[in-house]
């Protein structure tokens, strides 16, 4: 198969959703349809010894959600599937918003009880902002929840989006009998199963007797009226308007139950783009390039445990990447060659000779990589859009274990590393502040350092607001901001100023004082 062929065959898509919707349950769902794995794990799970293969962390699978981006990859019907199932948790938001940097698509599950919430409609500023398409998969049909048409209404209005259903329920809740495929022209029929695949009725015209045996007469109208409703109100798909991310094809289902998820990959792996361009400061990177380029969207330590191993994350823009080849990292501006490159299914990775645009391929980290960062063939090429945030809570962050100074200090710098929360230096005492966007973070970051570095840290309060970069031409302007914000002045990882506002009113303050001094809310990395 030749480069471009290889190229024009993935599929690199993230799922997102606000907390509780069915995301991971999904992309369980998915592996198993795509044969990449057998049994479908549960991701709350108390007889069940089987996790959810994506959240194969120890927390994760204690607290039942996804704390960290997985990457799982697998073959289906001739294409490369690459998914990403990111936290839903607002807490770990700034993990999932770097994640849609790196997908050329994105499914977002909507809980059919619950409809659209806060985290979801976030999640889809980003989609907009970055004109990524957008496939909404309507969760938990087997359960009671809204009329199909005033979810429809509701995706609408509260994420600025057209819709087009590609298949239609039958019924809601205890009496949900299945879905009509409109985009393939089949019944699929319900039959609750944890573990397996329920089979469809071809059905090509609606009218036909032929529907009445398998769904009785009164649910047979009603789907009759509600197709022909949707096929007078909305308009038909077209595939450049899904592309261009106006139109939002919805498909509906039960992901724990199997049910909904074939008919969503068949369409899926159809229309979903395949690799896209992606614009880099110097010149829009095309996939079909036929140098290898590549940035770092992610980085996790510790995913096997037994060796204290970074991996970074890195997507593929251009060309092909190959084991054991030289290939520059532009920040140091040296070359490195990569003996062990890995794809994932999850936690489990296997060594890869060779990789194309599109592809998510790790690589073995031993402090070389900071998120961002770019790797190419020799050009020098800057990605941009992976911000870091102001974090808005913090605390102090001390040893509870002498004895284990060395190992907090490591396990401090990997987590760091991998962008989970932000680490500054005071100025005036110090001090080591931690700042995230959660509490949740905290709570993650002291049972990781415990589990995986055997280290032991206590947290501290301290009363401050906001985090801000500053800079400013004015070298004298600075110096006096300084001397007068000295207890508040801090320095982030790479050493830049930071200014820690105790409070709004402080910080409206400290920009109406000095216009000449320039607050950053985000920071690239």
């Amino acid at each position: 198969m030749t480069t471009r062929e290889e190229i024009h065959r993935r599929r690199t898509f993230a799922i997102v959703s606000h907390p509780d919707a069915g995301k991971t349950t999904l992309t369980e769902k998915l592996l198993l349809f795509g044969g990449a794995i057998h049994i479908a794990g549960a991701v709350k799970s108390n007889k069940i010894s089987r996790t959810a293969t994506s959240d194969w962390m120890e927390i994760e699978k204690q607290r039942g959600i996804s704390v960290a981006t997985s990457v799982m990859a697998f073959d289906y019907d001739g294409y490369k599937v690459n998914i990403l199932d990111t936290p839903g948790h607002q807490d770990f938001a700034e993990d999932t918003f770097r994640t849609l940097t790196a997908v050329d698509s994105v499914i977002i599950v909507i809980d059919a009880a619950k409809g659209v919430e806060a985290q979801t409609r976030r999640l889809m500023e980003v989609c907009r902002m970055r004109k990524t398409p957008v496939i909404v998969f309507v969760n938990k049909m087997d359960r009671e929840g809204k009329e199909p048409f005033d979810l429809l209404d509701e995706i609408e209005a509260e994420l600025k989006i057209n819709v087009r259903p590609l298949s239609w329920p039958i019924d809601i809740g205890q009496h949900f009998k299945g879905v009509y495929n409109l985009y393939a022209q089949k019944l699929d029929l319900y039959m609750p199963s944890k573990q397996t695949v329920t089979k469809s009725i071809e059905i090509k015209d609606i009218n036909s007797p032929e529907l009445e045996q398998h769904i009785d007469a009164r649910q047979a109208e009603k789907l009759r009226a509600d197709i022909e409703l949707i096929n007078g109100v909305y308009s038909d798909l077209y595939i450049d308007n899904y592309l261009s991310g106006d139109v939002a094809p919805v498909f509906f289902g039960s992901a724990l139950n199997n049910f909904g998820v074939r008919e969503l990959l068949d369409c899926f792996v159809h229309i979903a783009p395949s690799p896209r361009p992606v614009q880099a400061l110097e010149r829009l990177i095309e996939p079909e390039d036929s140098h290898f380029s590549g940035f770092v969207f992610k980085i996790h330590a510790n995913m096997d445990p037994n060796h204290r191993s970074c991996i970074a994350f890195v997507k593929i823009c251009s060309g092909r990447f190959e084991r054991n080849a030289n290939y520059r990292h532009v920040r140091f501006d040296k070359m490195m060659r990569f003996s062990s490159p890995t794809a994932f299914m999850a936690q489990k990775k296997e060594v890869v000779d060779e990789a194309f645009a599109g592809d998510i391929v790790g690589l073995p980290d031993t402090g070389n990589f900071k998120i961002g960062d770019s790797l190419t063939e020799g050009e020098t090429i800057h990605f941009k859009g992976l911000p870091s945030f102001s974090p808005e809570m913090f605390k102090y962050i001390e040893n509870a274990d002498p004895m284990k100074a060395k190992q907090l200090v490591k396990g401090i710098d990997q987590l760091m590393d991998e962008g989970v929360a932000q680490i500054f230096v005071n100025s005036f005492n110090g001090r080591k502040i931690i700042g995230t966007v959660g509490q949740l973070q905290f709570e993650v970051i002291q049972y990781r350092l415990l589990n995986e570095y055997g280290a032991q840290c206590r947290w501290e309060p301290i009363g401050l607001h906001k985090a801000c970069w500053i800079e400013s031409d004015d070298v004298a302007v600075l110096e006096n901001f300084r001397r007068r914000k000295s207890q508040y002045m801090a320095r982030d990882r790479e050493g830049r100023e930071v200014f820690l506002a105790d409070s709004a009113y402080v910080l409206t303050m400290a920009q109406h004082d000095f216009p000449a001094i320039s607050f950053h809310f985000t920071s690239e990395f």
